[in-house]
């Protein structure tokens, strides 16, 4: 291999690592002091359960939004004055709505998160039978008569002797 190319991807990299190193460093982070290790535990477990409302499918643990790191503080806080796992997550609901809750109670509210996904599978399959039975029927419709089939192989030896003829 060429030494200038070597040189490059070698030159690539360090600077790959050293962008990477910065933004890492660059981003905060948050620990909070907890009087025992249970109420960590309850931490970690709500923090892991409660979705980032801002984020595409991340939990408030995961993710580095500031209504995530909001949300984390308020739970810290909530915690921290001896509010139990159930009071916690019904005013995270009464604040945010059930969308806060990866898994959503089942409730007419929520019907279609638990059952919109098997209704559109269904209707898919649904969809796709009647879309081949369709194009069967139409298959069996359009079926070529004798006289077309006559046709059409007079056409082939046609153009067949059409190329030899030019060779």
């Amino acid at each position: 291999m060429n030494k200038s190319f070597l040189k490059l991807m070698l030159f690539s990299v360090i600077i790959f690592f050293a962008a990477r190193s910065a933004i890492i460093a660059a981003a905060p982070i948050e620990t909070f002091q907890f009087d025992s290790a249970e109420k960590e535990k309850v931490f970690h477990k709500l923090s892991e359960e409660l979705r980032c409302l801002v984020c595409q499918n991340q939990n408030i643990a995961e993710s580095n939004a500031g209504l995530a790191k909001d949300l984390r503080l308020e739970l810290y806080t909530m915690i921290s004055e001896g509010k139990s796992e159930d009071e916690i997550i019904d005013f995270m609901v009464e604040r945010y709505g059930d969308y806060v809750l990866y898994r959503p109670p089942f409730k007419p509210m929520t019907w279609l998160l638990w059952f919109g996904p098997i209704m559109v599978f269904v209707f898919g399959v649904i969809f796709v039978v009647r879309f081949v039975k369709s194009q069967a029927s139409i298959k069996a419709e359009e079926s070529l008569s004798e006289e077309d089939i006559e046709r059409i192989k007079n056409l082939h030896a046609d153009q067949s002797q059409a190329k030899q003829g030019g060779k």
